[in-house]
């Protein structure tokens, strides 16, 4: 149920919130109004709520006094700049695990990200319980190490063998001894579940780092659950009707760096028309 209540004596008749609407379901008539026969439009993104300045407007039950205000409450640009320059891939991890409150806070606020159409499709399957990590860390080792000495690695795959090898000497090259790995996947028929996912996946990174946290981007995990040992997948219940994009190693790190790194600009074209 939309459940769209405007409080009469709050509300300034701006209009903003019916300007604002994306899908266009909200008329004025006097007070802002969504006739039933737009209700099957709304795709939920709430800034009807995030729009209205003196707090007069309430759906799906939400009350705006509850949602954090904005005003002074972003980061400086030097500070978000310094996050995105400073985040490193960590490679080196403590055993300690992150407290399942934290892990559960991090995913809370990074599923606020923006997905198709408000879709919101994506499913975060994260391994919080550091020794199930350890598990699932041994069992996939021994099964990736028994390939090179087997069946061999799936056609086009071969060059995931290099760094299996690394790992015959105890080595841990998969999951680089982090004690958490987050999995983001999406149904395959959603509008764009790729993207999605890793939007996702990178506000949790984003998130994490400005934690204290460190995040390093698992494409061998990923190439493990998806081509080379897909059974682990089914293991971790990753529904089978969804693409699984991108996977995540996490924890406190086990190193400290110090400033950002000095790269030269990527390739950017001024687009003439």
């Amino acid at each position: 149920m939309l459940n769209f209540t405007v409080d009469a004596d709050k509300c300034t008749r701006c209009g903003e919130c019916a300007r604002d609407c994306p899908a266009g379901v909200i008329d004025m008539d006097g007070l802002p109004v969504v006739r039933p026969e737009r209700e099957a439009r709304c795709i939920e993104c709430q800034h009807c709520l995030a729009i209205c300045q003196p707090g007069a407007l309430g759906v799906f039950g939400k009350d705006p006094a509850d949602s954090l205000p904005l005003k002074g409450m972003f980061p400086v640009p030097a500070k978000m700049e310094t996050l995105i320059m400073g985040r490193r891939s960590v490679r080196r991890y403590k055993k300690e695990g992150v407290d399942p409150a934290l892990i559960r806070h991090l995913l809370d606020v990074a599923s606020h990200a923006p997905t198709a159409v408000n879709g919101r499709p994506v499913t975060l399957t994260v391994m919080d319980d550091p020794a199930a990590m350890d598990r699932l860390r041994a069992e996939m080792t021994a099964e990736a190490v028994n390939l090179l000495h087997g069946d061999g690695f799936p056609a086009g795959w071969e060059h995931v063998a290099d760094y299996v090898r690394g790992c015959e000497d105890g080595t841990d090259i998969i999951f680089r001894n982090a004690p958490h790995v987050l999995i983001a996947s999406a149904p395959e028929d959603s509008f764009a579940p790729m993207a999605d996912c890793h939007i996702v996946m990178s506000y949790f990174d984003l998130l994490a780092s400005a934690h204290g946290l460190g995040t390093v981007w698992n494409g061998m995990v990923r190439a493990m659950l998806t081509e080379i040992l897909p059974r682990f997948r089914t293991r971790l219940g990753i529904p089978e009707n969804h693409l699984l994009a991108c996977v995540m190693s996490f924890g406190w790190p086990a190193v400290k760096y110090h400033r950002t790194v000095q790269r030269p600009g990527g390739t950017i074209r001024r687009a003439d028309f």
